[in-house]
């Protein structure tokens, strides 16, 4: 079992979805024959009394002359009897801001962060169901930069192809409370193309979090992802360091499954049994873990420093190559040819999957950092967060760990 540092991935820049516009349109009143004389006569129709104008309830937010706003800050739309035709933002002595309306139309959200220690001036337009057109304007300042900020990253990378597993996963430092964490939820978007449904669950200390689909992404798809922490105000007196963003596609489906019963790893691509490995597990006293694992990262060569270990039985100092983790914990896919022997009848590792060589070379060249890996029928359970865990629970249990509801739906 080998140790190594993990990687950020600090990305920055996304193209979010451009506002939705709503166009109304009406014709001419008909004309209609006048008639002169007589008890039969028509009215004329421009003596009828137009209906009464329907009032607007169209309340926004932040309020006019507000102070000290987060640069999270997004325009509040509440809205009865009408709809938001438009909402634009611009910089006092600077240009437009670009943006776009929440689904649900609670908020426009700007594309990136606002300054710090600006003004800025907000204009909502809404019409009424008879037409009648109101536009409301706020101006407000944002706060000055923060001196205390969260830890965070993201790990996926700008127009690099990952495996059908690859869970979007953010991390923060220190952890985020569960009184904070559905208005940082609230800030983590994600679109896939073509569309999925996806939820995000959170691991029980806040250091992490997932969004996956209900199942396996479509090869071939392209993840959007905007990670808009800068700014949020949190409950310990921090804020939100950075926003993050990423561009990212799906490749090919390739899944490996061992079997610690057979001590014996098929993989399959695209569905199909591609290869037979013979492997060997952890041993009793160091066991592999049993559960549905990602590729995390992959290293040609390595070097596993485990001199740390509370048992001095388990120290070691070992180059390794073709090394592709599987938990923080420490667990790899490695070349090991120490145990070639032992490989396919019985376990001595300290908790990897070994494979020989050509094996390993093999598997190497073929993975992809997001494919599946699932270990079955060792005496230890993987452990939730003990790697980028998103996938090792069904559906209906993974949705409870959202800090949002999630509609019971949503997969079916």
């Amino acid at each position: 079992m080998g140790r190594s540092t993990r990687n950020w991935a600090m990305i920055v820049a996304l193209a979010v979805a451009t506002p939705f516009g709503v166009a109304a349109c009406g014709g001419g009143a008909e004309e209609k024959p006048q008639f002169e004389g007589g008890n039969g006569a028509a009215a004329d129709p421009s003596t009828t009394p137009a209906p009464p104008a329907e009032p607007i309830d169209l309340t926004v937010t932040p309020s006019d002359g507000a102070k000290k706003q987060p640069v999270s800050v997004e325009i509040g739309t509440r809205i009865k009897g009408g709809r938001i035709d438009d909402v634009t933002l611009t910089l006092a002595g600077g240009g437009a801001v670009k943006g776009a309306m929440r689904p649900d139309g609670s908020s426009w959200v700007p594309a990136a962060p606002l300054k710090y220690a600006k003004t800025y001036t907000a204009q909502v337009t809404a019409t009424s169901p008879s037409g009648q057109t109101e536009t409301r304007t706020t101006s407000f300042s944002t706060m000055a930069k923060p001196k205390s900020v969260i830890g965070s990253g993201l790990y996926l990378f700008d127009d690099k192809t990952y495996g059908v597993a690859m869970p979007v996963v953010v991390e923060f430092s220190p952890g985020i409370l569960k009184k904070d964490r559905a208005k940082v939820q609230q800030r983590m978007f994600v679109e896939s193309d073509p569309p999925q449904p996806g939820a995000w669950h959170w691991v029980s200390n806040g250091t992490q979090a997932y969004y996956r689909a209900p199942e396996y992404w479509r090869p071939g798809t392209k993840l959007s992802v905007r990670i808009g922490l800068e700014g949020i105000p949190l409950s310990n007196g921090r804020y939100g360091n950075v926003d993050r963003s990423a561009t990212a596609k799906i490749g090919s489906r390739f899944e490996m499954k061992v079997d610690n019963k057979t001590k014996k790893m098929t993989v399959l691509e695209d569905g199909k049994l591609v290869r037979t490995i013979p492997v060997s597990l952890g041993k009793k006293s160091t066991p592999s873990s049993s559960g549905t694992m990602v590729v995390m990262e992959k290293k040609e060569s390595t070097v596993f420093d485990t001199r740390d270990d509370p048992d001095p039985a388990n120290r070691y100092v070992t180059d390794i190559d073709f090394a592709q983790r599987l938990t923080w914990g420490g667990e790899y896919i490695h070349a090991a040819p120490w145990s070639v022997g032992d490989q396919g009848r019985r376990n001595v590792s300290h908790g990897c999957v070994n494979v020989s060589t050509a094996h390993a070379r093999w598997l190497f060249e073929k993975t992809k950092t997001g494919d599946p890996v699932t270990v079955s029928g060792t005496e230890r359970k993987l452990a939730a967060g003990n790697g980028w865990t998103a996938w090792n629970l069904p559906w209906k249990e993974y949705v409870k760990g959202s800090a949002l509801p999630v509609p019971a739906d949503l997969g079916t």
